[in-house]
């Protein structure tokens, strides 16, 4: 080896360094910011085994507690009640009273609306109709009109697949702002 070539070894070896560095924090910057987005991904309710939505349907209270959000959107069966993240809600047939029925694997199919605090009431709801009841689990569920609320566990947002669907017994209705279910 002569004594030009020496230099340019030391060189490319001090390059070499500097590239395996900026990879190494390239790497570090990377698994940083994957695990700061991966907090926002879907969930998977233990109740019912549902995804739910990525979004919360929920404002927090005064108590810091967070309602459910319920708000009026039109739909194939004219206007009608969905959660805040635009998900279809429904009311069942067997039930005449704000005491739920639905339990087991009809609560898998038809996941009631849960709240961790008062429920809001947004777009064309009237809140006078707005309410909640205590189910066995001890959860709480929403209500309106006297009626407990519940989703479709197959259904996407804005997707209204299951009125006047029978099944676990009874029929399954979207409900109207006013109170009363869709005809």
């Amino acid at each position: 080896m002569n004594s030009q070539s020496q230099p340019n070894y030391a060189v490319n070896k001090k390059i070499a360094a500097i590239l395996l560095v900026m990879a190494g924090l390239i790497f570090v910057s990377f698994v940083l910011f994957r695990s700061a987005t991966d907090k926002a991904s879907p969930t998977i309710s233990q109740e019912v085994g549902v995804q739910q939505p990525v979004g919360d349907p929920v404002i927090a209270g005064e108590d810091g507690a967070k309602g459910t959000i319920i708000r009026a959107h039109d739909s194939e069966f004219g206007s009608m009640l969905f959660d805040g993240e635009k998900q279809a809600i429904y009311i069942w047939e067997l039930e005449n009273s704000t005491t739920p029925e639905c339990y087991g694997s009809c609560a898998v199919a038809w996941p009631p609306v849960l709240t961790d605090g008062t429920p809001i009431a947004s777009t064309g709801v009237n809140s006078a109709l707005l309410g909640t009841t205590q189910r066995t689990d001890g959860t709480t569920q929403v209500t309106y009109n006297g009626h407990p609320l519940y989703y479709y566990a197959h259904e996407g947002p804005g997707e209204v697949k299951c009125h006047d669907i029978r099944t676990h017994g009874g029929l399954w209705w979207v409900i109207q702002p006013n109170g009363i279910r869709a005809a």
